[in-house]
């Protein structure tokens, strides 16, 4: 090669090389940028789950949650049940919502399913309904609420509410039945465990069936009357089992029944439904 090419390729080799610099800073800067946006991103999913988690002291999909409905409160409380119930469920990972007996109204009830809960304890009163002193078949579950005849006036005709009293001459409340679980609770239980703790609760398959249909999985209840004492009783035992040892509810019901037996005075007995445990 002449002296006079290898001049001129030398000026094109320095002529391209800022070209070259350039592309090279430019490649540089699009790199920083794409890193740059990255790392915002990152930065923001990880504020996001931050928030989720640390914020509101729960996993994106929530801690297991569990009702307390105390009715009972109103004419025979138990604190003491109340809080080793909450106890057995905050250490099994629950967390834990109390309503006292005046909470428990009808809109109460309607509204019970849209909360979520996985777990359903109705500390309630409960009985077989009569029309016109009539046996009807199904149980009615009792509210805190007084009854009142300008009160839920549509649901009255529709025979979804009626009046619920203790005993004869007793003040009266409003008692929701089967078709009010149906078609006037809101939303759908998904797979709740429903535990009916009143009299009566499973003598007959109706409200236990009304509650499945509305998306609960299983419900348990007597089959009879119960005293106060000792559905309390079954109601810890059973929460043990089931939550502490692991049961089935099935296995959990059989058990509680081994542990403290039939009610002493009605001979009733805690049952399951469906009866397999669903």
């Amino acid at each position: 090669m002449s002296d006079m090419a290898r001049s001129q390729k030398a000026r094109r080799l320095k002529a391209g090389r800022p070209q070259r610099e350039a592309r090279a800073r430019q490649k540089g800067r699009l790199l920083k940028v794409t890193a740059g946006l990255l790392a915002v991103a990152i930065a923001f999913g990880l504020a996001i789950f931050l928030f989720l988690t640390l914020g509101t002291g729960e996993s994106p999909t929530g801690p297991k949650r569990a009702a307390i409905v105390d009715q009972l409160s109103l004419t025979q409380p138990n604190p003491a049940f109340a809080e080793t119930a909450s106890g057995i469920l905050e250490d099994a990972g629950y967390v834990v919502d109390y309503y006292p007996g005046e909470e428990v109204t009808v809109d109460f009830y309607r509204d019970l399913p849209t909360h979520g809960y996985d777990l359903l304890l109705l500390r309630v009163h409960s009985g077989l309904a009569k029309d016109y002193g009539e046996p009807t078949g199904y149980v009615s579950l009792f509210s805190g609420e007084p009854f009142s005849e300008t009160q839920h006036v549509q649901e009255k005709a529709d025979g979804l509410v009626g009046r619920a009293s203790y005993y004869d001459g007793s003040p009266q409340v409003f008692g929701i039945v089967p078709a009010f679980i149906e078609s006037s609770m809101r939303g759908r239980f998904d797979g709740a465990t429903v535990v009916l703790l009143g009299c009566d609760s499973l003598a007959t398959d109706t409200t236990a069936a009304a509650f499945i249909r509305k998306g609960a999985k299983t419900v348990v209840g007597w089959s009879g009357r119960v005293s106060a004492e000792h559905t309390d009783a079954a109601a810890e035992h059973l929460l043990r089992h089931l939550l502490a040892d692991g049961l089935s509810t099935e296995s959990a019901v059989a058990r509680t029944m081994a542990d403290i037996g039939p009610d002493p005075d009605y001979n009733s007995v805690l049952r399951l439904y469906p009866p397999n445990g669903g």
